[in-house]
């Protein structure tokens, strides 16, 4: 084959593969993105008047204020008045930019709906999810106690302090009579962290340090436990955890940003609550969260907060997110540079955003990370955003009002509904945006 042969071949493969590029492109870019489509397994929950709970998957109607079904038995006005007792017994957050929707004070009686069983909300009520997650836990009782639902958040407390074992450190999940675990999943080590920020969370919400410091008492052994796991985890801050799976709960092979995350805020929050009882401990955890929290950050940082350390900066995850308030309290400026960077990494077509850079790209946004984004961005003052994503969470509620766990990209709600994590996300922000970051 000649020269002049050889380019005409080449301008004939350039113009197939260009024809190729332009006709099959868009096809496979839509099937890069749409590939998983699980079903919405229910609208709602809703109560019968013996107070049974059920889901729902068809069009109801609730007896207002209340998730009590209308038409669900003979007498259901007590059940309800009840749960509107409940709902009145707190506050509802609420912000102009998202009245007259109906979606924090629907969120709330998910979460009352979802403890009416075990006294403690579990994160949904399909089966695969009908458990105690220490991790979600932690954000509900936060957004119980911020709108006023002091004993429900105290409840979750009780729970998390009855489960721990003697090791301080959590297993994933818990049946929600607190009798053990559904399953051999192991333990988790963000969980203990967690534990410690919830605690945080809801003391700071009494009214005067008196208050405050009797609450902190009536949880000292959590306190105590999971402090002393933390500075044993890490060696009192001068090494990184070992290796845990986090909130992909997948097994990992390399230490996660997420679990430093939820440590450094265990460790933070462990430092204030000491603080609180003017405890000489103090002085050694203020020490401890200071040199682990420049060890993680000088770890992760040169590769641009990565969800495994040492891997790209496209992986970039919810981690990083848990690294600044009201999480981890972290100021630093390439955190918080790297944080805002993540959406490109994070977003999804229907909006929402995916819980990490490398997370499988099915198409599918997830309520949960979309939520505490928000959360992240009120606190930060970036008030337009965070009502932004509030706004789409409100728009991808199911027809009956509860937040699923996932959207699709065609912008159908999908899989469980309602989802706690989500259900106290979106309380937590909203009442940050009314009430300021704490």
């Amino acid at each position: 084959m000649n020269g002049s042969a050889v380019r005409r071949y080449v301008r004939r493969a350039s113009l197939v593969l260009l024809i190729l590029t332009i006709v099959i492109g868009p096809v496979l870019g839509r099937r890069f993105w749409v590939q998983s489509h699980p079903p919405l397994y229910a609208m709602s929950l809703g109560l019968l008047d013996d107070g049974a709970v059920t889901q729902v998957s068809l069009p109801v109607e609730f007896i207002r204020g209340s998730r009590v079904v209308v038409g669900g038995g003979s007498s259901p006005e007590e059940l309800a008045a009840q749960q509107r007792h409940w709902l009145k017994s707190g506050s509802v957050p609420a912000i102009t930019e998202l009245n007259p929707s109906t979606m924090v004070e629907d969120a709330l009686l998910d979460l009352n709906t979802l403890s009416l069983a075990h006294g403690v909300p579990v994160t949904g009520w399909e089966p695969a999810w009908r458990y105690v997650w220490p991790r979600d836990s932690a954000l509900v009782a936060s957004a119980l106690a911020r709108s006023h639902h002091r004993e429900d958040a105290f409840a979750i407390l009780d729970f998390l302090e009855a489960v721990q074992p003697s090791t301080g450190i959590f297993q994933a999940r818990y049946l929600p009579d607190g009798s053990g675990t559904p399953d051999v999943r192991g333990v988790q080590l963000d969980g203990t962290g967690w534990a410690l920020w919830a605690l945080r969370q809801v003391v700071v919400q009494e009214k005067t340090d008196s208050d405050r410091r009797l609450v902190i008492e009536r949880y000292s052994k959590l306190l105590r436990r999971s402090s002393e796991t933390l500075l044993a985890l890490t060696a009192n801050g001068s090494r990184l955890p070992p290796v845990s799976a986090d909130y992909w709960e997948t097994k990992e092979t390399k230490v996660t940003l997420a679990t430093c995350a939820a440590i450094l805020m265990g460790l933070r929050s462990s430092e204030t609550l000491y603080s609180l009882l003017k405890s000489p401990q103090v002085g050694a955890l203020e020490y401890a969260a200071d040199n682990f929290q420049h060890l993680v950050l000088e770890a992760f940082a040169s590769d641009g907060f990565p969800r495994h350390l040492g891997g790209s900066r496209q992986t970039v995850d919810m981690g990083v997110a848990f690294l600044l308030p009201p999480f981890g309290n972290v100021t630093d400026t390439q955190v918080l540079q790297t944080w805002r960077a993540s959406t490109r990494y994070l977003a999804r077509p229907a909006g929402g955003l995916a819980p990490g850079g490398s997370w499988r790209r099915d198409g599918i946004s997830w309520t949960v990370p979309t939520s505490i984004y928000a959360i992240v961005e009120a606190c930060q003052g970036m008030r337009s955003e965070a009502v932004s994503r509030l706004q789409w969470l409100d728009r991808h509620r199911t027809p009956l009002g509860s937040l699923p766990e996932k959207v699709l990209a065609s912008g159908s709600p999908a899989s469980v509904a309602p989802l706690g994590w989500t259900a106290a996300g979106v309380i937590y922000a909203v009442d940050v945006l009314q009430d300021g970051c704490r």
